[in-house]
């Protein structure tokens, strides 16, 4: 950012304890011309309220217009009572005092114009006991002081937009107000996606690891998942938007140039978790190999460090097109670092025989001796020997890929082969060979 508590700048400060002063001065602004009052309710007040005011047809009363001359607070107590309760030091909050009969109207980028009825709407608090404010009161100081020209929030603050914008009229003039969009919130398998929800779908719901300050919890990111940031952005991008389109794969400077808040939906998207994997496994795959190489190295334990570069980006560019995350490259590549732990025999077994041990004792000669060693060689010289002893090749490559490998995975066999080397090649013929016997 331009300006933060790191890098100070002419709209400092920028933490809420460090503007307690701004928020107060607004606030008694507001008291002053009547648009605003203390109210010193308990807890225990609150609830009798509630519970007093409580009917099949209001079952969750508000303190707004209704109600708020039956409370203790400066519209309903004398002045001489409120002055004492305030040199007494009795805690109290100040609360908006919503009119009784306006419209309130609000032009949206996405939800178009939005209009309210203030009867209906309560009496918010704006600064607490502590002398901190609420949202309420700090979004629309912050804003104007801060010369913010366009304000993006979830649509749940939708509700809550009555009060901001006569807060705006009343302290700084509608003309002051910055464009309002709401944005459509992001929904889970059963409705809104929460930060608690990862756990219960098992996918992140933070674009990085985060910590919880009370529990010490931490959760997994959609970073440590092994999410590019390309994908990650072009996922979200697209869950409330498209360009009008069929095109899903955007890069930053496409969105840049294409997107448009009109084309902004208004419902609420759901996230697929195979979705989002899809789409960093279109990143992945068209991604350069040294690029993906550099991304590996957030990777926890990535097995491309283990040996040189070159290498690796050999591996990479291999193996990339069936891996969704950046964590799948571990189990997809492991076997060009290090012999299987095991070998799926019984894949083998039923229908080996002694022409195919025999196959690959002579496999294991003949390349023990060739000149060259690459893929193309490597084939030619398989499907040559495999003619000489009148075998089709194709009943041969399972077993030597499980030779190799370990299992029924992974690209090309021969590439595998030219890839990890003579001496690895012969060592895993000869191992799966003596397993194949037993």
């Amino acid at each position: 950012p331009d300006e933060s508590p790191l890098h100070g700048g002419p709209y400092g400060p920028y933490r809420q304890s460090e503007r307690k002063a701004m928020y107060r001065q607004y606030a008694d602004q507001l008291i002053e011309a009547g648009q605003a009052y203390i109210a010193f309710d308990t807890s225990e007040e609150l609830e009798r309220m509630r519970q007093e005011n409580k009917t099949d047809e209001n079952p969750s009363p508000q303190y707004d217009r209704h109600t708020r001359m039956t409370m203790r607070n400066s519209l309903s107590l004398p002045a001489e009572e409120v002055k004492h309760l305030l040199d007494a030091g009795t805690p109290y909050v100040i609360r908006i005092k919503m009119p009784e009969d306006e419209t309130v109207v609000l032009q949206d980028l996405i939800h178009g114009e939005v209009k309210f009825e203030s009867a209906l709407v309560d009496d918010k608090v704006l600064l607490k006991a502590d002398g901190m404010p609420t949202y309420h009161l700090a979004v629309v100081v912050d804003d104007y002081l801060m010369k913010i020209t366009h304000a993006f929030r979830g649509e749940e603050w939708l509700s809550s937009a009555p009060v901001h914008v006569m807060l705006w009229k009343y302290l700084f003039g509608l003309d002051k107000m910055p464009v309002w969009a709401h944005l459509p919130l992001i929904m889970g398998p059963q409705g809104k996606l929460s930060k608690r929800d990862g756990a219960k779908y098992g996918f992140p719901v933070f674009a990085m690891n985060w910590t919880d300050p009370k529990s010490g919890e931490m959760v997994e990111g959609f970073r440590e998942r092994g999410f590019l940031p390309e994908a990650f952005l072009n996922m979200l991008a697209v869950l409330g938007w498209n360009d009008g389109t069929e095109q899903e794969l955007f890069r930053l400077e496409e969105l840049i140039q294409k997107f448009s808040m009109d084309r902004v939906h208004k419902a609420g998207a759901r996230f697929d978790f195979d979705k989002a994997k899809w789409f960093n496994h279109e990143w992945i795959k068209k991604g350069k190999d040294e690029w993906l190489y550099d991304e590996m190295s957030r990777i926890p334990g990535s097995v491309f460090y283990q040996k040189e570069k070159e290498f690796a980006v050999r591996v990479i560019g291999l193996v990339k097109e069936r891996c969704s995350l950046l964590t799948d490259f571990n189990e997809q590549a492991g076997f060009f670092y290090h012999s299987p732990e095991r070998i799926d025999a019984d894949a083998v077994k039923p229908k080996w025989n002694e022409d195919k041990a025999v196959f690959f004792e002579r496999l294991s000669e003949r390349y023990s001796t060739s000149a060259a060693w690459n893929a193309q060689q490597l084939e030619q010289g398989f499907k040559e020997l495999a003619s000489e002893s009148q075998l089709k090749p194709g009943y041969l490559l399972l077993p030597f890929r499980i030779m190799l490998v370990g299992g029924k995975f992974g690209p090309a066999v021969f590439d595998i082969a030219g890839l990890i080397g003579r001496e690895q090649t012969l060592s895993r013929i000869h191992t799966a060979l003596e397993q194949f016997k037993s």
